[in-house]
Formats: C-alpha cells, structure tokens, sequence
C-alpha cells in the first residue's frame, strides 16, 4: 500500500511516488521550471548577432554561465554548454588528448568510469592512440599507486562512482600524474559535492541535478591545453558545439544553484541510505557496494545472490517503486556491469537506489518492507 505524507523541498509538481533512480536522472527541479518558463519568451533568439533580442538572449546565456560559475567556483570563461554531459565527456577528453598531441597520446583510465569516458577512449584508440585502465580495489576506489607508472598523457578519473557511490582520490590522483592534464567526470556528483582539487577539464550533465534533458555543462581550466577534437563553426566560444538551448541553460543554472544552496536535503539523503545500508546489509546473501563513508549521499547499491536483478526491479516496479539494475546506462543490454566486473564484487541481482530531493521516510520505508518479501519469493520461485 502507498505510503502518502508531505514530501519535502518542493514548490511545484512533485517527484511521482516512488521514483527512486535520480541517478539516472532527477526530476525538474522547481526552479528550474519557472526560469525556463521565464526564459522562453527572451531566449530564442542567436545570442551571437547584434540586435537587441540577440542581446536579450546573449544576456540570459552570460547569466546561467556566471551562475554555474559561482556554485562551481569557477571562472565565467571557464563554461560551456553543451548538448549533452555526453557531450561535455566527449569534448573534455578527445580535447585534452587533441591539445596535449604534441605530449604524446596516451589516455589513462580508471576501470570504472562510465561508459561515455571509455567509448571516448575506444574513439582514440581506432585513431591510432593508446589507452590503459588501471585497476581499482573491491570499494570501487582508484589505485592511486598505479597512475605515476602509467605515465599518462591524459588522466580521465572519475569525482565519484555513478553506480556505487564511491568517491573517488583525484586529487591525489592528479600529484602523481606527472603534470599530466586530468579530466574529471563529474556528472555524478556535480552539485551534490564540491569539485575535486586537481582536474583540468570536468563535465557535467543537468538532468542529474534536477535541470532540464539536453544540457550539459564543460569546464576547462583557463591555460589548460584543449583544442576542439570535432569541426567547428562560428561560434565565439571555441568549445561551443552550435546554437545553444538558452532558456534551458538558464533552467540548468537556476537547479544547480538550488541544489547547492540546500544542504538539508544533501544530510536527508545521508541518512536515508544509511538507513538502507544497514537494513539491506542484514538480508541473508547480500552485498553491499562502495565505501561505506567517502560516498555519494544519495545512492546505495548492492546485490542479492540467487536473484535476477531484472526480475526484482520489475516486482518492486508493479509494487510502485523505480529503481535501477545493471550497468547504469546499458542495463537493456542484460550484461554484466563493467564497474561491478572491475571491483571483483557480485554482479548478478544488483540493484542500485538513488534518491530524489523529495524522497521521504515512507517510501524508504516502502522498499525496505517490500524487498524482504520479494526476494524470498524470487529465490522460492527459482527452488532456493
């Protein structure tokens, strides 16, 4: 039966019941709403001509850049928007590497960044480059000790794991990279966790944030060596890729600076998933996933032997609650998660529950109460 009590941290519609994968993305967030609405009217024109609503829109984009700006502490001209946090993954790494040509072109890895880091290596790689990836220990976390010999030319290391929540060391990471420009994948993380120290191009994705689908958001250090690694156009900012969505960057901007100014949430969210870490952990033949304190707030993931993990999302989804299983953005795929493969953990009947801003106790609670059952019945139903 659904639990019903206020949900917290809403002005607007709320997240539907249940919802618990904002991993994958974050409902919009309210903020983000009425800029866009306000933005429509303004927004549409190219900020790049010279009339007055060219102006307007230009205004509008310098805006949502110096907003992002400010919650990432950043400089203004060290934003882009782009299409996509894809997007941002491709341009940061094929650029570092396009810029650093001169250097040598090795990229160098972590074993479990997301897919869109390694299909950008894989892209280097047919193009005559090389890659490695450096093993990372059963929490997910970076071998640290791994990089100095590996001796990159670009380090792409994640700020913190988007499928078990592991923070992950960049900063120590980029000391013994060897001068080594670092890319930093920070859709994860990104206004749920200040910026790690030692990247010189990161990139995020809006959606994760509670801003709008199609925004993504690249940050390249002011001196950092990056070249476009893609055809150009006209655009005034060279890593620009085309006519930005203007009123949807000023929408991205607004969640972002919502988000980060509400800590509340972020210490609601901690001590929600350690309500679900130590519940979880106590079910028979379960394994909990990632550092258990240097973690994402919001997401706990684990796995339970003898159980299909697609049939347990699809019983927890008619008992009305979303969640995720498999690899965090190949889960149609049916195979194995690369991260999950990486750690040496269980990878079989994983699941993975990120929690929304207005996530409550009750629904906590919920899938706390229903996934005992469920998985008795799964293991029952297979004859364990």
């Amino acid at each position: 039966m659904r639990h019903t009590s206020e949900r917290p941290g809403a002005e607007g519609p709320p997240t539907a019941p249940g919802y618990l994968d904002a991993a994958s993305s974050e409902p919009l967030h309210p903020a983000a709403r009425a800029a866009m609405v306000a933005a429509l009217d303004k927004g549409y024109a190219d900020p790049r001509r010279l009339h007055g609503q060219a102006r307007n829109a230009r205004l509008i984009l310098d805006n949502a850049r110096e907003a992002v700006a400010g919650c990432l502490g950043v400089r203004a001209d060290e934003v882009t928007f782009t299409p996509s946090g894809t997007h941002a993954v491709h341009l940061g790494v094929l650029g570092l590497l396009a810029g650093s040509a001169r250097q040598g072109s090795h990229l160098v890895v972590s074993a479990v960044e997301h897919s869109s880091v390694l299909h950008a290596g894989a892209w280097h790689a047919a193009r005559g480059g090389t890659v490695t990836t450096l093993p990372v220990d059963r929490t997910g976390r970076l071998d640290v000790d791994a990089v100095g010999p590996s001796s990159p030319t670009v380090l792409a290391v994640q700020s913190a794991n988007h499928e078990v929540a592991t923070v992950q060391p960049v900063a120590r990471a980029a000391e013994l990279a060897g001068g080594a420009p670092v890319f930093v994948d920070a859709c994860a993380s990104m206004g749920r966790m200040p910026l790690p120290d030692g990247w010189s191009v990161a990139a995020g994705s809006a959606h994760k944030w509670g801003g709008p689908a199609g925004v993504g958001v690249l940050l390249v250090r002011k001196g950092t060596r990056w070249r476009n690694p893609f055809p150009g156009d006209d655009r005034v900012d060279e890593r620009a890729t085309g006519f930005e969505n203007v009123p949807a960057a000023l929408a991205a901007a607004a969640a972002l600076q919502a988000v980060v100014d509400d800590s509340t949430t972020v210490e609601r969210h901690r001590s929600l998933t350690a309500r679900i870490r130590q519940e979880v952990g106590a079910l028979p033949d379960v394994e909990l996933f990632g550092d258990p304190v240097d973690r994402l707030p919001h997401l706990v993931a684990f796995s339970c032997l003898y159980v299909d993990g697609e049939a347990l999302v699809t019983d927890l989804d008619r008992a009305g609650l979303g969640v995720a299983s498999g690899s965090a953005c190949t889960a149609s795929t049916l195979t194995p998660s690369h991260v999950l493969e990486a750690m040496g953990v269980l990878t079989h009947g994983n699941l993975r529950v990120s929690l929304a801003r207005d996530t409550t106790e009750s629904e906590v609670s919920e899938l706390l109460d229903a996934l005992p059952v469920l998985i008795r019945r799964i293991r029952a139903e297979a004859g364990l």
